[in-house]
């Protein structure tokens, strides 16, 4: 499948896989100071996601697969690669499946356990919005807050919006399939699968995604990992904190 990519910067190939119902583009603005240390950034877009293809078929094994042909068509190898949340899961498999292509991998605030599905409020609402109606993006943040109360997580949301004519909006991700494969956002990294290399895993330190018990499976699945907290911030910690986020990733990367 052809991912669509984001590319600037040069130097060492560095890697960013958005979250659930987001795009790469949510990571131009600390890709852009990343880049600045001499990397050449890719924000990729996943499969269902931003304006890569769409496809009923949507797994993890897929979505690793999908960044090796990335990988392959680009000619990238020795790559930094950082994922947060559904991207943090695609990232794992990926490096247990793929590590020879990897330099250094960065989990953001997920790990490789289980996670019970926790998006149907949002995936109601996004499935509520009748673009025969609603003309534009306020209309639609109304529309939304009914189901999504955090102005945050509507604004990220919206993000999807495009406009598909001059008259008519609609979203650029595959809702259809996401809502069809949806149990498979939580899967976990199968227990026998390890990745050897240097590893930092983010966690917000008011997040509930990785819990101080989960730190025991991580090192055990990412023998080289060190855990770092991100401090006065949750799930979405790169943009919570910036500052700290970007500090811990620069100090990894170079080290």
């Amino acid at each position: 499948m052809r991912l669509h990519a984001n590319v600037f910067g040069e130097g060492m190939p560095f890697l960013i896989l958005h979250g659930f119902l987001g795009m790469g583009d949510n990571w131009k603005t600390l890709a852009k100071k990343i880049s600045e240390s001499g990397y050449q950034m890719h924000l990729i877009d996943q499969r269902n996601h931003g304006r890569s293809q769409h496809s009923d078929a949507f797994n993890y094994q897929l979505l690793a697969s999908d960044l090796l042909e990335y990988c392959d068509s680009n000619n990238l190898k020795d790559v930094i690669l950082l994922g947060h949340s559904m991207g943090g899961k695609t990232a794992m498999f990926f490096s247990v499946n793929y590590p020879e292509l990897l330099k250094k991998l960065i989990i953001a605030d997920i790990g490789p356990k289980y996670y019970p599905l926790h998006h149907q409020d949002i995936l109601d609402g996004l499935s509520s919005l009748d673009f025969d109606v609603l003309k534009s993006r306020g209309e639609v943040d109304k529309a939304l807050s009914a189901y999504v109360r955090d102005i945050g997580v509507r604004m990220f949301l919206m993000k999807n919006l495009y406009w598909k004519d001059k008259n008519e909006l609609g979203l650029r991700m595959n809702l259809d399939s996401l809502i069809q494969n949806s149990s498979e956002i939580g899967v976990e990294l199968p227990v026998d699968t390890m990745y050897k290399g240097e590893t930092l895993f983010l966690k917000g330190a008011k997040s509930n995604y990785i819990l101080n018990e989960d730190e025991g499976r991580i090192i055990g699945q990412f023998p080289r990992a060190r855990i770092n907290e991100i401090s006065n911030a949750g799930h979405w910690l790169h943009a919570e904190n910036p500052a700290e986020f970007l500090g811990s990733v620069l100090e990894f990367i170079k080290n």
